[in-house]
């Protein structure tokens, strides 16, 4: 079994940190401006020039279960879709706004029919919702806000109650955890308590738990949903560390004790987390795998992400992408679901990457670059009884301690070593993988 021990908290994390592998899905209005879903604090578009986008929105190609089988064939056990991004605008049909989808010309509750769908295929389903919100009057103009350069930003931002705006965001929670069965994850977006204005805009304070009352909130949220997993966005410590496009080199650890955490990388395909026509920095099929395999060798997990086009397809950038993790995953995912980092005991060899069963009886090693002839691995001479590549079943002979060579004497490495030895060509597979069964 492993010897890893995480945090304790609050929500149900069992199950997520077997499944290991899941979607992030940003789609709103500014799928339509395509060009970053910023883009109204980016080019502080005003509300009368950002309505155009809720006039015409209208995702008439939008097939949740394309989405959910493509997800599912990529090895994604759940899935994070957006109910609110920090626009404001609604996927739901929410009863305390005109600003949602059932108000555009799509005409229906489009998350409904993502829960439904996904569901159908057999995933988890999780909501990210936003507690940064431009478009509520209630909201505050801050360094943040899209308004924060108008020159009456003051006049209009002084006799704003965020009180009045954090109780919407509880009766907004409340619907989304009442009205679509279990809910698995609650991925809430996100706090700047330091992100304070200075000299004559000192009062565009950042806004941290106290301002989303954190506490009431959270709390709500477990009592609709026991067990529900509540990421750390909230500014207040729950069941998920999130750190985002960047790949952390150990396993997270608690800032204060030390303890393990379970945390989750979540990463675009490209630059932009919402829909982006023009974006080129596509990250490769190497690059993609690696990520998955790197990160579950730290004890994570990895939430990938899609943006749909505002007509409600993902584009054939986004299905490349999907589809060089179903190719891999199809036949390596056992390197990955419910596996972690391997015991203290093993160590990679150069540009390899461990990952090890939860019941610590298969050891993967992932193959980054791919070595010439042989594999040495200390201290797992004596330890294996088989080895073989992942994709195709087939043997990976090995010899320990000791390895033959042509034109000299056999060279020793000590009893603890393990040589693989391979095959001269690389085999047919992105990222190839050995399992090593233990003794």
């Amino acid at each position: 079994m492993s010897s890893y021990v995480t945090r304790k908290t609050p929500g149900d994390t069992a199950w997520f940190t077997h499944d290991r592998f899941g979607m992030f899905i940003h789609w709103g209005l500014y799928s339509m401006p395509a060009r970053h879903e910023w883009i109204k604090n980016f080019e502080c578009i005003p509300e009368e020039k950002y309505d155009k986008y809720f006039k015409y929105f209208n995702p008439d190609l939008y097939d949740p279960r394309e989405w959910a089988r493509m997800a599912k064939a990529a090895g994604m056990k759940y899935a994070v879709f957006t109910s609110k991004h920090h626009e404001g605008f609604c996927m739901w049909d929410s009863q305390f706004t005109d600003y949602k989808c059932t108000n555009t010309p799509a005409g229906r509750d489009l998350l409904r029919e993502f829960v439904d769908a996904f569901r159908a295929e057999g995933l988890r389903v999780g909501f990210y919702y936003s507690l940064i919100d431009w478009h509520h009057p209630e909201f505050p103009i801050d360094k943040n806000h899209p308004r924060r350069n108008d020159p009456d930003a003051y006049e209009q931002s002084k006799d704003r109650d965020m009180k009045v705006y954090a109780q919407y965001m509880r009766d907004q929670v409340t619907e989304l955890l009442t009205n679509y069965g279990k809910i698995d994850i609650l991925w809430f977006d996100f706090s700047y308590p330091r992100n304070n204005g200075t000299g004559d805009q000192a009062w565009m304070r950042g806004k941290g738990k106290d301002d989303w009352e954190s506490e009431k909130l959270i709390a709500l949220a477990r009592s609709l949903q026991p067990g529900i997993m509540i990421d750390n966005r909230a500014d207040i410590e729950q069941d998920l560390w999130t750190p985002e496009q960047y790949q952390p080199q150990e396993w997270m650890r608690h800032e204060k004790t030390g303890e393990l955490v379970t945390w989750e990388a979540c990463q675009t395909f490209s630059g932009s987390w919402g829909y982006h026509r023009d974006e080129q920095t596509w990250k490769s099929p190497e690059m993609l795998i690696r990520m998955l395999a790197g990160t579950v060798s730290l004890g994570g997990n990895l939430l990938m992400n899609v943006g749909p086009t505002s007509r409600g397809y993902l584009d054939r950038r986004a299905q490349e992408a999907l589809g060089v993790f179903a190719d891999w995953m199809r036949v390596n995912s056992r390197s990955i679901y419910g596996c972690t980092m391997a015991e203290p005991e093993f160590s990679a060899p150069p540009d390899c990457r461990l990952t090890q069963s939860a019941d610590g009886k298969r050891l993967y090693v992932h193959l980054f670059a791919y070595p010439f002839l042989h594999l040495h691995m200390p201290g797992l001479g004596g330890k294996v009884d088989y080895a073989q590549f992942l994709h195709d079943g087939s043997e990976v002979l090995f010899t320990e301690g000791t390895m033959e060579t042509y034109g000299d004497a056999p060279r020793a490495g000590g009893a603890d070593l393990l040589i693989l030895h391979l095959p001269p060509v690389k085999p047919d597979c992105l990222v190839p993988v050995i399992e090593l069964f233990l003794k």
